[in-house]
């Protein structure tokens, strides 16, 4: 299962003076400053890769069969074609504005709560839910060290 949280950053993540924060990984919207994470889990709800960004390194690294995630990667060319190449088989509903229609398991999609709960217990780690760190590497460093105590226990 493959699946995107968002992160409030802490308002002293930013810097003092606005600074560049393409590179920091921090962008303005209507609740503030936010950092998003892309995290992919296997069968037991262990993370297997995390990113801050959405890339093809993190779909194309996926070693499963079966790959879900929600509507939101319902994306032809970014996630659906990236995914059918490597042969892995799709399981995301379509968007209500998808015009062909594609087949997915709904039984596999059932157990799309795994991420969700990995994504709970990241989320109980008070630095990570806030963004404390200012610099992306620190952060992505923090991320790192709790999904290795998360898959440990």
């Amino acid at each position: 299962m493959i699946d995107s949280t968002i992160l409030r950053a802490h308002q002293h993540s930013a810097g003092a003076k606005g600074g560049d924060r393409v590179t920091e990984r921090i962008g303005r919207s209507k609740g503030g400053l936010t950092t998003t994470i892309h995290a992919s889990c296997d069968a037991l709800g262990k993370p297997t890769i995390w990113q801050e960004l959405i890339g093809c390194s993190l779909l194309s690294l996926t070693p499963f069969r079966h790959c879900g995630g929600d509507k939101a990667y319902d994306a032809q060319v970014r996630v659906l074609d990236l995914l059918a190449n490597a042969g892995i088989k799709i399981v995301i509903p379509l968007t209500s504005n998808r015009t062909e229609p594609r087949e997915y398991d709904q039984e596999l999609y059932k157990a799309r709560h795994l991420i969700e709960n990995f994504f709970a217990k990241l989320k109980q780690y008070r630095a990570i839910a806030t963004r404390y760190d200012k610099r992306a590497a620190n952060f992505l460093g923090a991320i790192y060290l709790a999904a290795s105590v998360i898959w440990l226990n």
